[in-house]
């Protein structure tokens, strides 16, 4: 795995003029798999422009639009006083039955949990549908907010079937909800699952950080165990700007 560096001159950047493609998509490209793989780690300032324009013999509006379609992507961000600083790479997710504590854990993106709801209330009619228990049923609730690189990344909200797992406080903010199904000896096997897109209200806004109306990505979630039982149900929201799902597709 290639080292990060938080210089952007210890980078080998280039340009090809003899390309049809425009200059500052080439240097918008580098920079962005550098961010990507990890070589330019978060925090890192990009330095002046002018220096980097004239690093690579670019003008400097050439390097500005690099720099801003970076910026548009939330890839990294103009501070006044400070400059164009790396942000980190947006959580790109694959479609398959894990856990978002364990894809980020995996990815190296340094996964943290607050716990802000751990209580036990009546089932409504989509959650008792969806763990197909009877309304009104005693099922437990598990509000989080998971971070990643330090900055808040998704709101998660579960329910569970009454005294499937222990859902101890301490032990919800350590790891993932997943990992304690599974250390609970349930068998995690099947998953119904459903992406949309919303805006974001005030409260949930203020919770993730971003602007009232910012996009969100929407996911809701049954997860079955080896015996067909729904095991929870999870209804989530993920800043747009920091998250995508990645989709396989296979022809038939």
């Amino acid at each position: 795995m290639p080292k990060p560096t938080t210089d952007p001159a210890a980078l080998e950047l280039g340009v090809d003029r003899t390309s049809p493609i425009p200059l500052y998509f080439q240097l918008a490209q580098q920079l962005e798999a550098a961010v990507e793989e990890g070589r330019l780690a978060p925090g890192s300032l990009l330095g002046n422009e002018i220096e980097l324009a004239a690093r690579l013999g670019l003008s400097r509006p050439t390097v500005r639009q690099a720099i801003q379609s970076l910026v548009d992507k939330g890839l990294m961000v103009r501070r006044r006083g400070v400059g164009t600083q790396v942000v980190h790479s947006t959580v790109r997710r694959p479609l398959e039955l894990s856990s978002l504590y364990d894809d980020l854990e995996a990815a190296g993106g340094h996964p943290a949990t607050r716990v802000l709801r751990n209580t036990v209330e009546p089932a409504g009619p989509e959650v008792a549908e969806a763990l197909a228990v009877a309304e009104g049923t005693r099922v437990h609730l598990v509000e989080r907010l998971r971070y990643a690189h330090g900055e808040p990344l998704a709101l998660l909200r579960n329910h569970l079937p009454p005294g499937i797992v222990d859902l101890d406080t301490e032990r919800l903010e350590a790891t993932g909800l997943y990992r304690l199904l599974r250390g609970a000896g349930i068998t995690l096997h099947s998953a119904r699952q459903t992406v949309g897109a919303r805006l974001a209200t005030a409260d949930e806004a203020a919770g993730l950080a971003e602007a009232e109306g910012a996009p969100l990505l929407t996911m809701e979630r049954t997860t079955f165990d080896d015996t067909g039982r729904a095991v929870e149900f999870g209804s989530h929201i993920y800043r747009a700007s920091r998250y995508s799902f990645d989709f396989q597709l296979l022809v038939r």
